[in-house]
């Protein structure tokens, strides 16, 4: 009876395993990702403020 609530018999399905491990892998793809992005951030981030300050070094034009 257990058997049957569990929709198996003799073991894991192969699609459900290989499907398991093909998200498995696309979260880690999408996790990378992430990071690439997040550090891309971090640099324009830096950059902008780099700009800004500057900016505010230079004298008035019309001073």
């Amino acid at each position: 009876m257990a058997k049957a609530l569990l929709g198996h018999v003799g073991g894991p399905d192969p699609r459900m395993v290989q499907e398991m491990r093909r998200l498995q892998q696309r979260v880690r793809d999408l996790e990378d990702e992430i990071g690439r992005l997040q550090a891309r951030n971090d640099q324009l981030s830096a950059s902008v403020a780099d700009v800004a300050v500057g900016a505010t070094d230079r004298e008035p034009a019309l001073a």
